[in-house]
């Protein structure tokens, strides 16, 4: 009973609205450096970027750094949402002296309605990039055209460093299972597996003529409320573990606002950078 009420309390709750706060953050930094990978203008930026893809896809560890990932995001929101309802409730009406933004700032006042919009983005963005990466059976496959001969011919890139001559797909030579993998048509035996294109995907959807402007402002202004949510979050979550240390506050709340800043603009840059310079 003791346990239970304490999992329950709101004391309980901010310890683990900290907790994968912070970890959240460590997924940011994971999931930047990958990112950073778009803004490469090497000739094989693509293949960096899928080989990362698929490291992040099928490597164990990732795999369940992503499971934990994701009861993270949504702990984290319920939580909040929780928390938010017990505040409202404890203090249904407000003091009439009460100045709240001479006493805090903008983003601990409307750290709520920061997480909800964080929240719809990562959703939105699971289903354009993580759901077709996962479960997309029309997921492009990674190309590249040779001159032989004088001729171009297409090949699939493969995971063993070789190809597989997009003709003998087509012609019926080879077959291609499991959205990935390509089979001798004759003998039904797997001869190599290829690279799924999301650097297509990707590329694609913020240079969409009709509306790859909007997503790249859209994804800015989701980076711009990460950065509000990161500003008071982040010095937040070190004060709710108990680290209030005169001698190290500075230092923390100096790092958080640098987060806060460096982290979501970084993030911004990518499809900027994909919408108005990539060919």
């Amino acid at each position: 009973m003791a346990k239970s009420a304490l999992l329950k309390s709101s004391l309980a709750k901010k310890y683990w609205m900290a907790l994968t706060g912070l970890f959240l953050c460590l997924f940011l930094v994971g999931h930047l450096i990958g990112n950073l990978q778009l803004l490469s203008s090497s000739e094989n930026a693509a293949l960096h970027f899928n080989q990362y893809a698929l490291f992040m896809t099928t490597n164990p560890a990732i795999k369940l750094l992503s499971y934990l990932t994701y009861i993270s995001i949504l702990f984290h929101a319920i939580d909040g949402i929780v928390l938010t309802v017990r505040n409202k409730k404890a203090r249904p009406v407000n003091y009439v002296m009460n100045n709240p933004s001479k006493n805090t700032i903008w983003a601990s006042r409307n750290m709520a309605v920061l997480g909800t919009v964080i929240l719809i983005f990562i959703v939105t963005h699971m289903v354009t990039f993580w759901g077709k990466m996962h479960f997309d059976k029309a997921m492009p496959l990674q190309t590249m055209t040779i001159s032989a001969g004088g001729m171009p011919q297409e090949f699939y890139l493969t995971t063993d460093g070789g190809y597989v001559p997009k003709g003998q797909v087509d012609q019926g030579a080879m077959v291609i299972k499991n959205r990935t993998e390509f089979f001798d048509a004759g003998a039904n035996v797997k001869v190599k597996e290829g690279y799924k294109d999301l650097y297509k995907i990707t590329v694609a959807f913020f240079k969409d003529a009709k509306f790859g402007l909007i997503y790249t402002i859209l994804y800015a202004i989701s980076m711009i409320v990460l950065g509000f949510h990161l500003y008071h979050g982040f010095g937040s979550a070190f004060q709710s573990l108990g680290a209030n240390n005169p001698k190290y506050n500075g230092l923390i709340k100096n790092f958080g606002k640098g987060f806060a800043i460096i982290v979501p603009l970084l993030f911004a840059i990518i499809p900027i950078y994909i919408h108005f310079f990539i060919k």
